[in-house]
């Protein structure tokens, strides 16, 4: 079960996808973060979401906002998916211990070995304020985390 809005969202340390420690905790205080998770880079609906994020970069990285997107590929996977596609924001590795962070926000799905497609809207204070969660196959609407980083 994914953590509900309104919950201080459990802080993380990854790596990213050039081998730099990310933490959630970082971000407090300076900026919005929109934490997705998603189940694994080189995939059609995940490439079709995170390019379409590419494709909007300035409404999620920006003074106000950060895109933290998470999965449980290793690093060097990421790093190639990353170039590939002209991702020129932080992809992060859930991969180990596997799933950790994944668990944490309750998007592990443990008979897959995956996360599922969970959208976490984080305040500056670190506090959760939108969420949505779709299963594998469905693909969330990029419009909808820019309505709700609207209302913060």
């Amino acid at each position: 079960m994914a953590i509900e809005v309104g919950t201080e969202a459990p802080d993380f340390e990854l790596k990213d996808n050039h081998g730099a420690t990310v933490k959630l905790s970082d971000f407090r205080g300076e900026k919005n973060v929109v934490l997705l998770f998603y189940p694994f880079a080189f995939t059609g609906v995940c490439t079709g979401e995170l390019c379409a994020l590419r494709d909007e970069l300035p409404k999620f990285v920006n003074d106000e906002v950060q895109l933290l997107a998470v999965s449980n590929d290793s690093i060097h996977t990421l790093r190639v998916f990353a170039e590939q596609e002209g991702l020129d924001y932080p992809l992060l590795s859930d991969f180990w211990p596997h799933g950790n962070t994944s668990r944490a926000y309750g998007v592990f799905d443990e008979d897959k070995g995956c996360a599922v497609r969970g959208t976490f809207i984080i305040d500056k204070a670190g506090v959760v304020r939108w969420t949505v969660v779709n299963g594998l196959p469905d693909a969330r609407d990029l419009n909808e985390y820019v309505k709700a980083l609207d209302t913060l």
